[in-house]
């Protein structure tokens, strides 16, 4: 291999780390973005800055300002698919939980059937062979 290849300090290990399959980060609600916004940057969590991004877009527009208006009105809204698509997630996960949670509810249940079918055999069979003794 390379040296300088190996040296470089770009290079990132084939195994995606903390990444999902697709390149995108997990969402989480408590995750910290750094936004580039029209002419600041502007950090927080995506509740933060889609409120702080439509508080702007409003001032702008008191202002006459309708581009910068615009702008941060976009901003906004990336900001509110990602909330979005937070709850979206959220929601699917917690549905999931619940179907495994099911799931292991009713293997359990199927377990104590089992094992009491076993025993009211085993009682059966006790007391057919009493029944034979006497």
């Amino acid at each position: 291999m390379n040296m300088k290849r190996m040296r470089s300090r770009h290079h990132r290990p084939s195994g995606g780390g903390s990444r999902h399959s697709n390149g995108q980060t997990p969402l989480n609600r408590n995750h910290v973005f750094d936004s580039n916004g029209p002419d600041m940057r502007v950090r927080g969590t995506a509740q933060q800055l889609f409120e702080k991004y439509l508080q702007l877009g409003r001032d702008a527009t008191g202002t006459g300002d309708r581009i910068l208006a615009e702008a941060y009105f976009q901003h906004a809204e990336h900001y509110f698919r990602i909330l979005n698509a937070m709850t979206q997630a959220a929601q699917q996960s917690q549905m999931e939980r619940q179907e495994r949670h099911q799931q292991r509810a009713r293997a359990h249940n199927d377990q104590d059937d089992r094992r009491q079918d076993e025993g009211s055999a085993e009682n059966e069979s006790e007391e057919a062979v009493e029944e034979t003794a006497e």
